[in-house]
C-alpha cells in the first residue's frame, strides 16, 4: 500500500471540511502532527484547479483570508465562501469561532 504524501494528507483533510465551515492552517498542521501552518499553506498552494480541494475553506488563525492572493483572482476566495453562506468583511470571516471546523470532528 502506498503511503500518502504530506500534500495528499493535507488535501484529504481539506476535502473533509463541510461546506459552510472553515478551518485554519494551524489546525490542519496540529491534526496531522507534521509540519507547520506554513507547510499546510504550501501544500494548498500546490493544489491544482479542478482537483476538488476546497482550499477556500482554510483561513489563518484569526479568520483572515490570508491565502486569497494565491487564487486566480484576489476576490475568488471570498466569492467561494459567500456562495456557501459564509459572510466575509474586510477579508475576514465573520463569526469565525462559530463556523470553525476542527479536523478532529471528521472522525465523529
Amino acid at each position: 500500500m502506498k503511503e500518502e504524501t504530506y500534500i495528499e494528507q493535507v488535501h484529504a483533510v481539506v476535502k473533509s471540511i463541510p461546506p459552510g465551515r472553515v478551518t485554519s492552517y494551524g489546525a490542519i498542521a496540529d491534526f496531522l502532527a507534521l509540519g507547520s501552518a506554513r507547510m499546510v499553506g504550501w501544500a494548498l498552494y500546490n493544489s491544482l484547479p479542478g482537483d476538488s480541494v476546497p482550499a477556500h475553506r482554510v483561513v489563518n488563525r484569526k479568520g483572515e483570508l490570508s491565502g486569497r492572493n494565491n487564487f486566480p483572482t484576489p476576490t475568488l476566495m471570498q466569492e467561494l465562501l459567500e456562495k456557501e453562506g459564509i459572510e466575509v468583511v474586510n477579508d475576514r470571516v465573520l463569526e469565525f469561532e462559530q463556523l470553525f471546523w476542527n479536523p478532529w470532528e471528521a472522525g465523529e
